[in-house]
């Protein structure tokens, strides 16, 4: 199939691509309403975040697609692979999936992880009714992606199950500049519980490519899934990201954010609270330099009775970086004795750094607890000299004030997500290459944060019992 250009796209691109996939007749008519949606659809729907948005930073005429990108494994995603050999895995290089290792004991359990091609085809029921419920109105974006999406991934975990060990999404764009539209789907039936790793690469290039994904997680009844994403892409590259999760009665619905990579990344999160008892946590680390990007959104939708939401994003910008966060909390008729919380707080390290937080609140009903917050704030000149004074270099001092920073929202993390996150947040300063790798430093973090755990649960049990 013949490349096309992001501010080119027509009819006749949804037939080639429909044709190419031999879908089914409902997806062609799914392609085609979802594409006159896209035309019509601004950038931005809401009016409020329109003087905001730096979504026009994605240049579509430098953006291309194609069914078949190159297949070559860049070099910087190879050393991880090793790593991950073992555990449950998939593998999406460009619009390829490379590979997918699934354990015997997990494939005897109905675990299924594959292509959104192949899920289609073997499992088109789970896969319809997921497409059908995502309203494609709530953004341009998700629109484009219903409608011109080439590659995905489908993860389902069956009723019961409970997957020991994550299950890792290693997405890279390839070497050949092309782009990607990805529609990925998670299902957790009811009673199961799962943790799922994506990290996000890109390489270098001499023209902007983008990773566009759509991902929908079904949390089933009484279900616990975490989804962390660790986006670590190429300064070239742009990604956008419109993620909704579906969370059934008593079930927990985590999602671990951390953006470093990319010229401009824009993610929409939205928690529906569709069950009574069902709770969503949305926590979110960005850290900016250069002329990067952030536009955040985070929703809490509650529906039913007796839901639990909390939202809490934190910043850290340097040079001339910016970042936008928008949440909302919105809590219907129904959904009594719910309880929420969205907060974005910024740190700016230079005065050319940029931040704006906006959230909001819409309850439509009596007897609920709902409170949001936000801060911008440059960093604290007195705390800088008293570092100063205990022989710390400016960038010394910065550094110590940042982890202070984010240490309250890394205490809900698990010990391995801290690890990956610092280490992130480390290259970053120190100007390494941005990428997962067990070298030596992150392992002296992972044996800091192991023991930071141990000692925190002997002072819990003791505090406890005393």
């Amino acid at each position: 199939m013949s490349s096309f250009n992001l501010s080119k796209l027509g009819a006749s691109h949804i037939d080639e691509i429909s044709e190419s996939n031999n879908d089914p007749l409902w997806l062609k008519e799914y392609r085609k309403n979802a594409f006159a949606i896209y035309e019509k659809l601004p950038a931005e729907v809401s009016p409020l975040y329109n003087k905001y948005s730096d979504a026009n930073k994605m240049d579509p005429s430098q953006v291309t697609f194609s069914l078949s990108s190159d297949t070559t494994l860049p070099d910087f995603v190879k050393d991880r692979l090793a790593e991950i050999s073992d555990d449950p895995s998939i593998i999406q290089i460009g619009t390829n999936i490379l590979k997918i290792n699934i354990p015997q004991d997990l494939k005897a359990k109905g675990v299924v992880v594959c292509s959104i091609q192949d899920a289609i085809r073997t499992h088109e029921p789970k896969v319809r009714q997921v497409f059908e419920k995502i309203d494609a109105n709530r953004d341009k974006y998700i629109a484009l992606n219903n409608a011109f999406f080439n590659s995905g991934i489908f993860v389902y975990i069956p009723r019961g199950v409970s997957v020991e060990r994550p299950i890792h999404i290693v997405s890279s764009l390839s070497l050949d500049s092309t782009s990607t539209i990805s529609r990925n789907i998670v299902v957790a039936e009811e009673n199961c519980a799962a943790s799922i790793v994506q990290e996000i690469y890109a390489p270098s290039s001499g023209k902007q490519q983008a990773y566009l994904e759509v991902l929908d997680v079904t949390s089933g009844q009484n279900s616990r899934l975490e989804l962390v994403t660790l986006q670590a892409m190429g300064s070239h590259a742009v990604n956008f990201s419109s993620r909704s999760a579906h969370v059934a009665q008593d079930a927990m619905m985590s999602w671990y954010l951390g953006l470093f990579g990319s010229h401009l990344s824009r993610y929409k999160v939205d928690n529906f609270l569709n069950g009574t008892g069902a709770t969503a946590h949305d926590t979110e680390v960005v850290f900016g330099d250069k002329n990067q990007s952030f536009d955040l959104a985070s929703n809490l939708i509650h529906n039913a009775p007796s839901t639990i939401g909390r939202v809490l994003e934190k910043s850290v910008l340097k040079d001339t970086s910016k970042s936008l966060f928008k949440g909302m909390i919105r809590i219907e008729k129904g959904a009594v004795h719910s309880e929420s919380y969205l907060a974005g707080h910024s740190i700016l390290l230079d005065k050319g750094a940029k931040s704006d937080s906006i959230p909001g609140l819409e309850i439509l009903t009596n007897d609920v607890k709902a409170t949001h917050s936000a801060s911008v704030a440059q960093m604290d000149e007195e705390q800088l000299f008293y570092l100063a004074t205990r022989c710390l270099s400016k960038s010394e001092a910065q550094k110590i004030i940042v982890e202070g920073f984010l240490e309250p929202l890394s205490r809900k993390m698990s010990y391995q997500i801290r690890a990956w996150i610092s280490y992130l947040i480390e290259s970053k300063w120190l100007g390494r290459d941005l990428k997962i790798k067990t070298d030596e430093q992150l392992k002296a973090i992972l044996e800091v944060e192991e023991t930071r755990y141990r000692e925190a649960d002997i002072f819990g049990s003791h505090y406890k019992y005393r």
